[in-house]
């Protein structure tokens, strides 16, 4: 697969890999230790196939996709390809590079003989999940509803392809465990800064808190919600996805 790729729309786009990890930026965190820990999360994924597509401007604009069965997701999604994260954002909204880099996924993706591409949305647009107009636009389509309303949706190449779909245990997130309990990875960069934060106000106020950290492929894979990279419950029920900085956690405290 080629280190450089030119989009339709004049941008060109580099892989990151084991090779220039280091001294290349990943977007999303751009410098400090949240990009150390990232980073440390992707070199230990790209021998399981992951690809990491960016624009050679800097910014937030990037592709993140890896094979299902490698996919740190409690999805059965056999011969797909699992897109972790495309997110294009600030100024280079509205240019055609989201496009770009999905004819590459797909393209890629083909050529490996991958059976269609799958990705996490929601009826409505929500923080940190794709946007369902634009995949509806793409021809992607809803295959699993989780009973939080997170959906699996994809974009099969055969017609006889079986439509990917989530474990029984992400289909229905609940918990056992009473007080706040979050589940997260090291996949999204900026829970390294923000997960010690509410840590230290639970603390602080006296508040039951538990965080599981989940740590291998197989941990995700069996996690009880179809959000791997930070899934919230309070008492038992899902809450949310949406990462919890100091002054979000504390409004949420307050209710």
């Amino acid at each position: 697969m080629e280190s450089q790729i030119r989009g339709g729309n004049l941008m060109e786009y580099m892989r990151i890999t084991n090779e220039n990890i280091d001294k290349e930026h990943i977007c999303c965190a751009m410098s400090g230790k949240q990009s150390i820990k990232k980073k440390e999360w992707l070199k230990e994924r790209f021998d399981e196939g992951l690809v990491f597509y960016r624009s050679v401007e800097r910014g937030k604009c990037f592709i993140e996709y890896i094979p299902a069965e490698n996919a740190w997701n409690p999805i059965i999604a056999d011969g797909y390809m699992y897109i972790n994260c495309l997110w294009v954002a600030g100024s280079f909204k509205g240019h055609g590079y989201s496009t770009d880099l999905l004819n590459a996924c797909i393209e890629d993706s083909k050529t490996k003989g991958k059976q269609g591409l799958c990705i996490l949305s929601s009826q409505k647009k929500k923080t940190f999940l794709a946007d369902p107009k634009f995949l509806k636009y793409k021809g992607f389509i809803v295959c699993d509803e989780a009973d939080n309303g997170i959906q699996l949706w994809c974009l099969s190449f055969d017609s006889n392809a079986s439509l990917p779909k989530f474990k029984e245990c992400a289909k229905h997130p609940h918990i056992d465990e009473m007080g706040y309990v979050l589940y997260y990875t090291s996949q999204c960069p900026f829970n390294a800064k923000y997960v010690p934060i509410v840590e230290e106000i639970a603390k602080e106020k006296g508040v039951q808190f538990k965080s599981i950290h989940l740590q291998s492929k197989e941990q995700a894979q069996n996690a009880p919600t179809p959000i791997t990279t930070y899934a919230l419950f309070y008492n038992g029920e899902y809450l949310t996805n949406e990462q919890m900085n100091d002054k979000r956690f504390l409004k949420l405290l307050a209710k």
